[in-house]
């Protein structure tokens, strides 16, 4: 099976959704207590919470977690602004960060703001001119650029605290995934379709086989960087029951398109016990190289992670038990 050469160890994220600033932080300790390893923010318009401010403070409230927006839409800010802003959030984190970007696809926000909505290939192309940009300045150039989008003039930032600031790209479709495979630290993994009329759902396309091509491409066009490349998984559902395969139905039932051996394969839902979610993403692991799974319930898949360290400690005999 395709799936990047280098297996890492597991990393677990958090993405925050909800808009009060009080449990922000709670959920932020609550998150680091848990075992995960990073917290993100999510970037829309509307009455919540921003991407970007919200990162300085859940660093601020623990002690080892890293802090990712996932992902911030690349349409809503030029590049030296942005890097600018990632630069003095590591700083202000003491080398937290992580940058998650991608194109942007609610058109309904785009609306809403007065912005043009651009068609995919514009926005994946504006994006991976902005993606080089950043990594660029986040890693100290001077930086003169005359392109598509952007028209630089000996543009500089201040230094981040890290060395070099993790980049993850959040793209789908073979170019921009080519792309990201050349130039991003981390991809993040999508696989969807077509946003749907309600600006946000999209179609989704998690066929094994269809994945499987994704790895195989990614790993053809990474130029030998295989084994840099980290893979995220932001998964949709966490489902802790005894009954996995009926649990999958139901969710199958909701989602046009998906079938049930789609929904008991992909990365992008864990249902079942917390054993048999953790040997699905080992699953996952093995097949694509997946080891990044970021995911919206802290209380359902605390129980996931904590059988998951259990597992890494059994086989690493290195590390304490």
């Amino acid at each position: 099976m395709p799936r990047l050469p280098t297996v890492r160890p597991f990393r677990f994220g958090y993405q925050y959704m909800a808009s009060d600033p009080g449990e922000l932080l709670v959920q932020a300790r609550k998150a680091e207590a848990s075992g995960f390893d990073v917290f993100h923010t999510f970037d829309h318009v509307g009455a919540t919470l921003s991407s970007l401010a919200p990162l300085v403070a859940v660093a601020g409230v623990t002690e080892r977690l890293r802090v990712c927006p996932l992902v911030l839409n690349n349409d809503w800010r030029q590049p030296v602004v942005l890097a600018q802003e990632l630069a003095t959030i590591d700083l202000l984190t003491n080398g937290r960060l992580e940058v998650g970007i991608g194109a942007g696809h609610s058109f309904t926000e785009y609306q809403s703001v007065g912005q043009a909505f651009d068609a995919p290939s514009v926005r994946k192309s504006r994006l991976a001119e902005s993606a080089v940009l950043i990594r660029r300045l986040l890693d100290g150039e001077v930086v003169t650029h005359d392109g598509d989008f952007f028209h630089l003039d000996e543009a500089s930032i201040i230094r981040p605290r890290q060395v070099h600031v993790p980049l993850l790209i959040g793209v789908n479709g073979r170019e921009a995934l080519a792309h990201a495979a050349e130039h991003a630290d981390i991809i993040g993994l999508t696989m969807f379709g077509q946003t749907l009329q309600d600006g946000q759902s999209h179609e989704v396309r998690w066929q094994a086989d269809r994945l499987d091509f994704t790895i195989e491409w990614i790993s053809v066009t990474a130029k030998g960087r295989s084994s840099e490349l980290e893979l995220n998984a932001l998964v949709q559902a966490v489902v802790i029951t005894d009954d996995r395969k009926r649990a999958a139905g139901t969710i199958v039932d909701q989602v046009e398109g998906l079938t049930l051996d789609d929904a008991l394969t992909t990365p992008f839902l864990a249902i079942g016990t917390p054993e048999e979610i953790v040997a699905h993403l080992q699953h996952c692991q093995e097949r694509w190289g997946i080891s990044y799974f970021s995911v919206r319930d802290i209380d359902a898949f605390s129980a996931v992670i904590a059988v998951a360290k259990s597992a890494e400690q059994v086989t690493d005999p290195a590390k304490p038990q």
